[in-house]
């Protein structure tokens, strides 16, 4: 396979076939990610006789996918009928991939018309995953983010009504100890108003090749501890009014209390045992700090 670099997919993805179409993320601007800060260009696309020969690869394993992941974390910024002759490939060679999923920014889903969504769906596109990480307007300033809360509601609605489901992802401590009560506040609350299919919430990790760890040297950005960042997920989670079903985890690596909960069914179950870990004050329960990843 034609992998450059360290090629990122969600979770979720680890039994997918994983194609590399883009390498890199075409605004690469965030403070905290360094995913792509090394990459020289910052971003490109891979020639169509490049993704053609990796699907021909991996379709020849006999692990027998029935999912598949276009790669890097800015695939869907591509025109549409690029897109559309990706997947179209994919379900030639593998008849037993019933979905393909893919990141999507901002910028990319604002992009597609209602119509591109639709038949990029009737194709077999299942899930696009945003990281939205704050709610917040301020938070989303200083991160260089790209986006702000109201171009966000927007997105969202444009993916749900094209029949997509809609995952996003939010970064626990990414406001630091400052605007850490705000931050939470206002990213459950956004939640809540997009109310998307799936939600998940990770914990920031500052890494050495970013602008925020620049900040964190300097004494500019404090990360709250273990649990003041319990308690930003206590309050994303009490201010999660979603409209609609939405299964909400905090299960990644990065995290030190895994969750996992259908909103808003269990919404008050949740509450009541992270407000019990945050009062008896017990680590015993929290994710050791060498089993913390990204």
């Amino acid at each position: 396979m034609d992998y450059v670099g360290h090629v990122i997919r969600p979770p979720s993805e680890a039994y997918s076939m994983i194609i590399q179409v883009t390498v890199g993320c075409s605004h690469n601007m965030c403070t905290f990610c360094g995913a792509y800060k090394d990459l020289k260009p910052k971003y490109w696309v891979k020639d169509w006789e490049t993704v053609k020969k990796d699907i021909d690869e991996a379709s020849s394993y006999k692990y027998g996918f029935t999912k598949a992941f276009l790669a890097d974390g800015d695939v869907l910024i591509l025109p549409t009928e690029d897109i559309l002759r990706i997947m179209n490939y994919i379900k030639q060679k593998n008849p037993a991939i019933e979905t393909i999923n893919v990141y999507g920014n901002a910028k990319a889903i604002l992009r597609k018309t209602p119509e591109e969504l639709t038949a990029l769906k009737a194709a077999g596109l299942t899930v696009i995953y945003q990281g939205i990480e704050s709610g917040n307007k301020e938070v989303l300033r200083r991160i260089r983010k790209g986006a702000f809360p109201d171009v966000m509601r927007e997105c969202a609605a444009k993916v749900i009504d094209s029949g997509i489901k809609l995952s996003q992802t939010v970064l626990l401590g990414i406001g630091g100890k400052e605007m850490s009560h705000e931050h939470a506040r206002d990213t459950g609350k956004l939640l809540g108003e997009m109310s998307p299919d799936f939600a998940s919430a990770l914990t920031v990790m500052i890494l050495p090749n970013t602008p925020l760890y620049k900040e964190y040297q300097e004494g500019k950005f404090v990360l709250p501890d273990k649990f003041g960042l319990l308690q930003e997920l206590q309050i994303i989670v009490k201010n999660m009014n979603v409209r609609r079903k939405c299964y909400f985890t905090s299960n990644h690596a990065s995290n030190y209390l895994p969750i996992k909960a259908n909103l808003p069914e269990q919404q008050s179950a949740v509450l009541k045992m992270i407000d019990q870990v945050i009062s008896n004050k017990d680590e015993s329960i929290l994710k050791p700090e060498h089993m913390r990843a990204l």
